[in-house]
């Protein structure tokens, strides 16, 4: 009893110690890339308020070697295409200052040491056999390895529904400043100053693209490129026709305001629609047991005293 104790308490050291280095790690500054630079400089000129929170330099020189050795291995794991992949999420996420690509790759290689760490110590903490042991460390590796990219995934899913909640707001602003007399790009430099988010953050980029040479339109397509949410996609394509063909602006805009609006009531009625639906499932599991408790226990219990009462 006493040495399973022991093993239990150092199992639990050494995990504390893994998760100590990996937050250490993870939580460091690995310079920011050009597009964080970029992106940090362009919400300070354009989107104040949407600008993420500076990060500070906690990485400490003895791990960054380290760091950087189980970064190599994770990049020479990871096949191109899901590279590519990581830097399409990242551009649906916003490359977010603190989680550029280096870094994930050194968190999927620190994962990938630390989760066949515990995989291992689990198949050995439980007397498994080694075939049992070496699958759970195998098992924890692909965990560990796997795990930045879910984050990723997360982070990416999160702002495109944050963009597609906020799009509509955002086209009633940008129409009614056109149709007051703005031009295009100082009615998207208007929407960017008074609505921060993560939209707000696409247009100043926008608009920084243009300012270093761009087309118009290609930075609108670059945009929508950046985005999986088909409202804007379906607006930016309607803006750059409409540039190209010299109809006004006023109106498409307008147009694809009411088509927002309209599509925003449809998803919410869906919403409601699926309530009735999911809500199924915890009454079966847990009102209708303990309604059937509070209405047949009585009942049951008579029944019970009065056979056995005989």
């Amino acid at each position: 009893m006493d040495s399973q104790v022991l093993l239990l308490v150092g199992l639990g050291a050494i995990g504390a110690a893994i998760a100590l280095a990996v937050l250490a790690v993870v939580s460091a500054s690995v310079g920011r890339t050009g597009v964080a630079r970029a992106l940090e400089t362009i919400d300070r000129v354009y989107a104040p308020g949407s600008a993420a929170a500076a990060e500070e330099d906690l990485r400490t020189r003895a791990l960054a070697p380290a760091a950087r050795r189980l970064g190599g291995v994770a990049s020479a794991l990871t096949p191109r295409g899901l590279r590519e992949w990581l830097q399409r999420w990242l551009d649906y996420a916003g490359n977010p200052p603190a989680w550029p690509p280096e870094r994930i790759v050194e968190t999927q290689g620190i994962g990938l040491l630390v989760g066949g760490a515990l995989g291992g110590l689990l198949g050995v903490a439980t007397g498994a056999a080694p075939t049992t042991t070496l699958g759970l460390l195998i098992l924890g590796a692909a965990a560990g390895f796997a795990a930045p990219l879910v984050v990723v995934y997360d982070m990416g899913l999160r702002r495109q529904q944050q963009i597609r909640r906020s799009l509509p707001d955002a086209m009633d602003l940008l129409t009614v400043s056109v149709e007051a007399g703005l031009g295009l790009d100082a009615a998207v430099a208007q929407v960017a100053r008074a609505m921060p988010g993560p939209l707000s953050r696409e247009f100043a980029r926008m608009l920084q693209e243009m300012q270093m040479g761009q087309r118009r339109s290609d930075a609108l397509r670059a945009m929508a490129g950046r985005s999986r949410v088909a409202e804007l996609r379906t607006m930016v394509s309607s803006v750059v026709q409409a540039t190209e063909l010299g109809i006004p602006i006023a109106h498409v805009l307008r147009e694809q305001a009411h088509e927002m609006r309209l599509r925003r009531r449809q998803r919410a009625e869906e919403q409601a629609r699926k309530v009735p639906v999911k809500i199924v499932f915890p009454l079966v599991l847990c009102l209708f047991p303990a309604l059937f408790i509070v209405v047949i226990g009585p009942g049951v219990i008579t029944i019970m005293e009065a056979l056995f009462n005989r």
